[in-house]
């Protein structure tokens, strides 16, 4: 990542690209991860600037106080941004400090004390069974290209039959689907790999968009393409879904993640343990898996008003 667009010294630059060097290599953070850290604190260091009428030193970092820390949040959230962006933001500026602590070069002391924003509380938004099924199926694939519609039927197979994140659907190659048939090895968050069950459904959908896709694909290459033949990205995947939606008359609910939550809602209603599911989803907390038991629990509910005779 190059150091453009931010008001600092070169010392501080210099730093700040070592620590993000640092959580690309050593930590192995994802991509998305490492340019929202970047981001986060490129938006901090040019609203220190204006805060101290200068371009950032390290002596300005180092005696950061709570106030300059809560003059940030607020100008921030004058500007719309909402908790959840804020409490990131937050967590982004911590570890740059924490790093700077261990080199002796700042005092975190001020930013760890402090409390991220209260999180507003949201669920999330799994789709019916007869929808997430309806939209894994090739027949409702819109493209043209019968091998185009066949990739888009296979990549909804693995978010729904599997669990996955968009990205790691789009990281699989045609070897990790050349040992067991029944299961998947992937690679998740912080490099963090997991075993999840493979639905000869998802696999027969693979398999039908392999035999029909025009490129030879190496064994260790991402097997999803797109038309040109590179690498699939996650925004063509989210169009095609958004072009489903008005076809299949769904809700703007149905996104690819939307599938990954229908897996987990849908797992848990039919009797699946939250700790199976979590290893299912790659999730490090269980207390983030939880939050599917509230999903189950309004659908009790609307079921519960709408049948029975007392409600």
């Amino acid at each position: 990542m190059e150091n453009i667009l931010v008001p600092a010294e070169d010392e501080v630059l210099r730093l700040r690209q070592d620590w993000l060097g640092q959580l690309a290599g050593e930590r192995r953070l994802s991509e998305n991860t490492t340019e929202a850290y970047e981001r986060d604190t490129r938006q901090f260091l040019t609203f220190l600037c204006r805060h101290v009428a200068r371009p950032v030193r390290l002596s300005d970092i180092a005696t950061l106080r709570p106030a300059d820390i809560r003059a940030y949040l607020a100008f921030r959230r004058r500007e719309g941004v909402e908790a959840r962006t804020l409490g990131r933001d937050l967590a982004g500026i911590r570890s740059f400090l924490r790093w700077l602590e261990r080199r002796g070069l700042a005092n975190a002391a001020g930013i760890t004390a402090m409390r991220a924003p209260k999180q507003p509380k949201s669920l999330p938004k799994p789709l019916a069974a007869k929808d997430a099924v309806a939209l894994a199926g090739q027949e409702a694939q819109l493209a043209e290209e019968p091998w185009i519609a066949a990739r888009n039927a296979a990549v909804f197979a693995l978010l729904y039959g599997c669990g996955l994140r968009i990205s790691e659907a789009l990281a699989l190659t045609p070897g990790d689907f050349a040992g067991s048939p029944d299961r998947l090895r992937i690679t998740g968050k912080g490099g963090k790999t997991r075993i999840v069950p493979l639905l000869a459904a998802a696999l027969d959908a693979v398999r039908n968009y392999e035999k029909l896709c025009p490129y030879q694909i190496d064994a260790d290459a991402p097997l999803f393409r797109g038309l040109r033949g590179k690498k699939l990205q996650p925004a063509i995947i989210q169009r095609e879904m958004q072009a489903l939606r008005g076809a299949l008359g769904l809700s703007e609910k149905a996104t690819p993640h939307a599938l990954r939550h229908s897996f987990a809602t849908h797992l848990l209603a039919a009797g699946g343990d939250l700790r199976t599911i979590q290893e299912l989803l790659g999730h490090a907390s269980l207390s983030t898996t939880q939050v599917y038991t509230g999903v189950d629990t309004t659908r009790l509910l609307e079921i519960y008003d709408k049948a029975h005779p007392r409600a």
